[in-house]
């Protein structure tokens, strides 16, 4: 999430994986969108086994899994996310918006007050 200048990424790990976090969020958001891991990933510009990755990463971290697979023929295929999954992506955007709010601390202003409006260019 951008606000100015500044760039908020809020991650979440489990042991030393990072169980959630923009990206996971966005791919289980479109997984809401299109049913399918597969589509998914290509409606965020990433590879299906990058896409299987990051589901199976949130799977293995989370219980119960955000993601279930639906095996079989005609309308019943594809996946879905998961009561927890919707659960975990309301959470999410949820700490996002508090997290937002740190462009109203002084601190963050302090910091501004340092910054240049372009990088120098290399030496």
């Amino acid at each position: 999430m951008k606000l100015g200048q500044l760039w908020l990424k809020v991650q979440i790990a489990c042991g030393d994986t990072p169980a959630i976090g923009p990206g996971k969020v966005d791919l289980l958001e479109a997984i809401v969108a299109h049913e399918s891991i597969t589509a998914a990933g290509q409606a965020l510009g990433m590879s299906y086994r990058r896409a299987w990755v990051l589901v199976d990463e949130m799977n293995r971290c989370f219980d119960p899994p955000l993601v279930e697979t639906l095996r079989g023929g005609g309308r019943e295929r594809g996946a879905r996310v998961t009561p927890t999954g919707a659960e975990v992506i309301a959470a999410y955007r949820e700490m996002e918006q508090h997290a937002a709010a740190i462009n109203e601390q002084p601190a963050y202003a302090r910091l501004r007050s340092f910054l240049r409006p372009q990088p120098l260019p290399p030496a």
